[in-house]
């Protein structure tokens, strides 16, 4: 009867880590992982910047005066378009 009672205590024990980990886990990754993960060369406040933020994210946080001015696959490729422009920091004007 003992050993009954512990299969079945193990059993219920090992349901509630399983239901745990699958809701747990999925819940966890929706939220952690980036739902846009490109690089765009901004214009902010008259200076070049190189962010992962969408447009509408960059404006939340520097105000309206900002243009997006390249979006890329890659962290090197938009620091690259940014160095043309004259480089993060260097001035800048919106179309």
């Amino acid at each position: 009867m003992k050993k009954a009672i512990s299969v079945l205590f193990l059993s219920g024990i090992a349901l509630v880590l399983l239901f745990v980990t699958v809701f747990g886990v999925t819940k966890t990754a929706s939220t952690t992982l980036p739902v846009d993960s490109k690089y765009r060369v901004f214009c902010a406040n008259s200076k070049i910047e190189v962010e992962q933020r969408t447009l509408e994210q960059e404006k939340n946080a520097r105000g309206s005066s900002v243009c997006q001015l390249g979006e890329f696959d890659f962290l090197s490729d938009a620091e690259k378009e940014a160095e043309k422009l004259g480089g993060k920091g260097a001035d800048c004007k919106c179309p």
